[in-house]
Protein backbone atom coordinates (compact mmCIF):
# COMPACT_ATOMS: atom_id res chain seq x y z
CA UNK A 1 0.00 0.00 0.00
CA UNK A 2 1.87 3.56 -0.70
CA UNK A 3 2.20 5.99 1.49
CA UNK A 4 -0.66 8.58 0.21
CA UNK A 5 -3.37 5.73 -0.09
CA UNK A 6 -2.01 4.46 3.81
CA UNK A 7 -2.74 8.59 4.30
CA UNK A 8 -5.77 9.20 3.03
CA UNK A 9 -7.41 5.80 4.72
CA UNK A 10 -5.82 6.85 8.13
CA UNK A 11 -7.56 9.93 8.36
CA UNK A 12 -10.91 9.03 7.36
CA UNK A 13 -10.60 6.41 10.31
CA UNK A 14 -9.05 9.32 12.62
CA UNK A 15 -11.70 11.83 12.07
CA UNK A 16 -14.98 9.46 12.36
CA UNK A 17 -13.57 8.61 15.64
CA UNK A 18 -13.10 11.98 16.39
CA UNK A 19 -16.34 13.00 15.45
CA UNK A 20 -18.05 9.97 17.02
CA UNK A 21 -15.74 11.14 20.37
CA UNK A 22 -17.19 14.71 20.36
CA UNK A 23 -20.35 13.55 20.88
CA UNK A 24 -20.43 12.93 24.23
CA UNK A 25 -17.66 15.85 25.88
CA UNK A 26 -20.41 17.52 26.86
CA UNK A 27 -22.04 14.45 29.22
CA UNK A 28 -18.31 13.93 31.11
CA UNK A 29 -15.73 15.82 32.81
CA UNK A 30 -13.02 15.97 30.51
CA UNK A 31 -9.96 16.78 31.97
CA UNK A 32 -6.82 17.89 29.43
CA UNK A 33 -3.30 18.29 29.69
CA UNK A 34 -0.85 19.09 27.23
CA UNK A 35 2.19 17.53 28.42
CA UNK A 36 4.33 17.57 25.61
CA UNK A 37 5.29 20.73 23.43
CA UNK A 38 7.07 21.15 20.18
CA UNK A 39 10.53 23.19 19.65
CA UNK A 40 8.41 25.56 17.24
CA UNK A 41 5.07 26.67 15.37
CA UNK A 42 6.19 25.62 11.87
CA UNK A 43 8.69 23.44 9.70
CA UNK A 44 9.96 24.52 6.70
CA UNK A 45 11.52 21.54 4.33
CA UNK A 46 14.19 23.76 1.72
CA UNK A 47 14.68 21.85 -1.12
CA UNK A 48 17.58 20.43 -2.36
CA UNK A 49 16.63 18.84 1.52
CA UNK A 50 14.42 15.79 1.69
CA UNK A 51 14.77 16.49 5.35
CA UNK A 52 13.46 18.96 8.13
CA UNK A 53 13.06 18.25 11.61
CA UNK A 54 11.51 19.69 14.40
CA UNK A 55 12.53 18.83 18.75
CA UNK A 56 9.50 17.19 20.54
CA UNK A 57 9.54 17.45 24.48
CA UNK A 58 7.80 15.81 27.31
CA UNK A 59 7.44 18.64 30.01
CA UNK A 60 5.96 16.47 32.61
CA UNK A 61 8.06 13.68 35.18
CA UNK A 62 5.77 10.97 33.60
CA UNK A 63 5.98 8.95 30.34
CA UNK A 64 3.99 9.38 27.80
CA UNK A 65 2.82 7.33 24.35
CA UNK A 66 3.36 10.03 21.57
CA UNK A 67 1.61 9.56 17.99
CA UNK A 68 2.97 11.80 14.88
CA UNK A 69 1.34 12.05 11.62
CA UNK A 70 1.11 14.37 8.52
CA UNK A 71 -2.12 15.60 6.67
CA UNK A 72 -3.06 17.50 3.98
CA UNK A 73 -3.70 21.28 5.06
CA UNK A 74 -7.27 21.05 3.74
CA UNK A 75 -9.82 18.33 4.41
CA UNK A 76 -11.97 18.91 1.84
CA UNK A 77 -9.26 17.64 -0.40
CA UNK A 78 -7.69 14.35 -1.53
CA UNK A 79 -4.33 15.49 -1.44
CA UNK A 80 -1.40 13.50 -1.50
CA UNK A 81 0.98 13.42 1.28
CA UNK A 82 4.30 12.57 -0.12
CA UNK A 83 6.04 12.89 3.26
CA UNK A 84 6.91 9.98 6.19
CA UNK A 85 7.82 11.25 9.69
CA UNK A 86 9.76 9.08 11.81
CA UNK A 87 8.72 7.99 14.96
CA UNK A 88 5.75 7.81 13.81
CA UNK A 89 4.66 6.46 17.69
CA UNK A 90 7.18 6.90 20.64
CA UNK A 91 7.17 6.60 24.24
CA UNK A 92 8.71 9.41 25.11
CA UNK A 93 10.17 9.51 29.05
CA UNK A 94 9.73 12.33 31.59
CA UNK A 95 11.49 15.65 30.84
CA UNK A 96 12.77 14.07 28.08
CA UNK A 97 13.22 14.92 23.88
CA UNK A 98 12.98 13.43 20.80
CA UNK A 99 13.68 14.68 17.44
CA UNK A 100 10.48 14.55 14.72
CA UNK A 101 12.06 13.66 10.97
CA UNK A 102 10.24 14.47 8.03
CA UNK A 103 11.16 12.67 5.43
CA UNK A 104 10.10 13.80 1.76
CA UNK A 105 9.79 11.31 -1.11
CA UNK A 106 10.99 13.87 -3.22
CA UNK A 107 8.61 13.94 -5.68
CA UNK A 108 4.58 14.76 -6.16
CA UNK A 109 5.13 18.30 -5.64
CA UNK A 110 4.57 21.47 -7.76
CA UNK A 111 8.23 23.21 -8.60
CA UNK A 112 7.31 26.88 -9.01
CA UNK A 113 5.79 27.19 -5.36
CA UNK A 114 5.44 26.31 -2.02
CA UNK A 115 2.97 23.50 -0.65
CA UNK A 116 1.60 23.68 3.28
CA UNK A 117 0.67 20.76 4.71
CA UNK A 118 -0.39 20.02 8.99
CA UNK A 119 2.11 18.27 10.77
CA UNK A 120 0.12 16.65 14.08
CA UNK A 121 1.33 15.25 17.28
CA UNK A 122 -1.11 13.31 19.54
CA UNK A 123 -0.73 12.12 23.37
CA UNK A 124 -1.99 8.38 23.42
CA UNK A 125 -4.26 9.03 27.06
CA UNK A 126 -2.52 6.76 29.18
CA UNK A 127 -5.13 4.60 31.40
CA UNK A 128 -6.59 6.36 34.04
CA UNK A 129 -7.52 4.86 37.83
CA UNK A 130 -10.89 6.60 37.93
CA UNK A 131 -13.69 4.50 35.78
CA UNK A 132 -15.84 7.83 35.63
CA UNK A 133 -13.24 10.01 34.15
CA UNK A 134 -13.54 10.59 30.01
CA UNK A 135 -9.87 10.81 28.92
CA UNK A 136 -9.29 12.23 25.37
CA UNK A 137 -5.97 12.46 23.57
CA UNK A 138 -4.60 16.22 23.47
CA UNK A 139 -3.68 17.04 19.60
CA UNK A 140 -0.98 19.91 18.43
CA UNK A 141 -0.27 20.64 14.52
CA UNK A 142 2.05 23.26 13.49
CA UNK A 143 2.32 24.32 9.51
CA UNK A 144 5.26 22.11 7.19
CA UNK A 145 5.99 23.97 4.34
CA UNK A 146 7.20 22.35 1.47
CA UNK A 147 9.90 25.29 -0.28
CA UNK A 148 11.08 23.99 -4.00
CA UNK A 149 14.58 25.43 -4.85
CA UNK A 150 15.84 28.05 -7.16
CA UNK A 151 11.94 29.93 -6.16
CA UNK A 152 11.96 33.12 -7.98
CA UNK A 153 11.73 36.41 -5.02
CA UNK A 154 12.93 36.63 -1.32
CA UNK A 155 10.76 35.08 0.92
CA UNK A 156 11.78 37.59 3.43
CA UNK A 157 10.57 40.02 1.00
CA UNK A 158 7.41 38.56 0.07
CA UNK A 159 5.17 40.17 2.74
CA UNK A 160 5.95 43.90 1.93
CA UNK A 161 5.19 43.02 -1.56
CA UNK A 162 1.70 42.34 -1.15
CA UNK A 163 -1.04 44.37 -3.18
CA UNK A 164 -3.83 45.96 -1.25
CA UNK A 165 -6.95 47.75 -2.53
CA UNK A 166 -10.28 49.14 -1.96
CA UNK A 167 -13.04 46.88 -3.16
CA UNK A 168 -16.64 46.54 -2.78
CA UNK A 169 -17.76 43.09 -1.10
CA UNK A 170 -21.21 42.28 -0.53
CA UNK A 171 -22.28 45.96 -0.92
CA UNK A 172 -19.83 47.02 1.96
CA UNK A 173 -16.72 48.56 1.88
CA UNK A 174 -13.99 46.05 1.23
CA UNK A 175 -10.66 45.01 1.21
CA UNK A 176 -8.51 42.97 -1.26
CA UNK A 177 -4.67 41.76 -0.79
CA UNK A 178 -3.15 40.09 -3.47
CA UNK A 179 0.28 37.92 -3.33
CA UNK A 180 1.75 37.45 -6.18
CA UNK A 181 5.11 35.54 -5.18
CA UNK A 182 5.94 32.16 -4.57
CA UNK A 183 5.23 32.30 -1.36
CA UNK A 184 2.83 31.22 1.76
CA UNK A 185 2.35 34.70 3.69
CA UNK A 186 0.80 34.04 7.08
CA UNK A 187 -0.25 36.75 9.37
CA UNK A 188 -0.94 36.83 13.22
CA UNK A 189 -2.89 40.13 12.73
CA UNK A 190 -4.25 42.28 10.12
CA UNK A 191 -5.85 46.08 11.01
CA UNK A 192 -7.05 48.72 8.17
CA UNK A 193 -6.28 52.37 9.58
CA UNK A 194 -8.72 54.93 8.64
CA UNK A 195 -8.18 58.10 10.09
CA UNK A 196 -9.03 57.35 14.14
CA UNK A 197 -10.78 54.24 13.32
CA UNK A 198 -9.29 50.39 13.58
CA UNK A 199 -11.09 48.00 11.49
CA UNK A 200 -9.76 43.96 11.72
CA UNK A 201 -9.40 42.10 8.83
CA UNK A 202 -9.72 38.02 9.25
CA UNK A 203 -6.84 37.06 7.02
CA UNK A 204 -4.57 34.25 8.37
CA UNK A 205 -2.69 33.11 5.39
CA UNK A 206 -2.26 33.84 1.89
CA UNK A 207 -1.54 31.09 -0.60
CA UNK A 208 1.28 31.49 -3.45
CA UNK A 209 -0.52 33.53 -6.79
CA UNK A 210 -3.57 34.28 -4.92
CA UNK A 211 -6.01 36.62 -3.61
CA UNK A 212 -8.55 36.96 -1.10
CA UNK A 213 -11.21 39.77 -0.44
CA UNK A 214 -13.16 41.07 3.03
CA UNK A 215 -16.13 43.32 3.68
CA UNK A 216 -14.79 45.36 6.08
CA UNK A 217 -17.19 45.13 8.88
CA UNK A 218 -18.45 48.25 10.80
CA UNK A 219 -17.29 50.44 7.93
CA UNK A 220 -19.65 52.39 6.36
CA UNK A 221 -17.69 54.58 5.03
CA UNK A 222 -14.05 55.01 5.24
CA UNK A 223 -11.71 57.95 5.22
CA UNK A 224 -10.16 59.86 2.17
CA UNK A 225 -7.18 57.87 0.71
CA UNK A 226 -4.11 59.54 2.56
CA UNK A 227 -5.73 58.70 5.66
CA UNK A 228 -6.07 55.03 5.11
CA UNK A 229 -3.33 52.71 5.72
CA UNK A 230 -2.53 49.06 6.20
CA UNK A 231 -0.90 47.62 9.20
CA UNK A 232 -0.09 43.92 9.74
CA UNK A 233 2.38 41.49 11.35
CA UNK A 234 3.38 38.61 9.11
CA UNK A 235 5.05 34.85 10.45
CA UNK A 236 8.70 34.07 9.01
CA UNK A 237 10.12 30.92 8.76
CA UNK A 238 11.28 30.92 12.62
CA UNK A 239 7.82 32.07 13.58
CA UNK A 240 8.67 35.15 14.51
CA UNK A 241 6.75 38.45 14.41
CA UNK A 242 7.26 41.06 11.83
CA UNK A 243 5.69 43.94 11.53
CA UNK A 244 4.64 46.01 8.30
CA UNK A 245 2.56 48.90 7.31
CA UNK A 246 1.66 50.04 3.73
CA UNK A 247 -0.59 52.00 1.28
CA UNK A 248 -3.84 50.52 0.26
CA UNK A 249 -4.83 51.74 -3.59
CA UNK A 250 -8.79 52.11 -4.51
Amino acid sequence: MSLSVFSRIFMKKYLAVSAALAGFLSLFAVPSHAGISLGGNRVVLVAPKKEASVLMLNDESTPFMVQSWIEPFSTSTDQDVPFAITPPLKRLNGNARQQLRVLYQGAGLPADRESVFWLSVQEVPQKSKDENILQIAVRQRIKLFYRPADLPGDVGQAPSRLQWRMVPKDGKPGLEVRNDSAFHISFSSVNLKSGSNNYPIPVEMLPPYSSQSFAIEGASSLAPGGATKIEFESINDDGVLVQHSGDISS
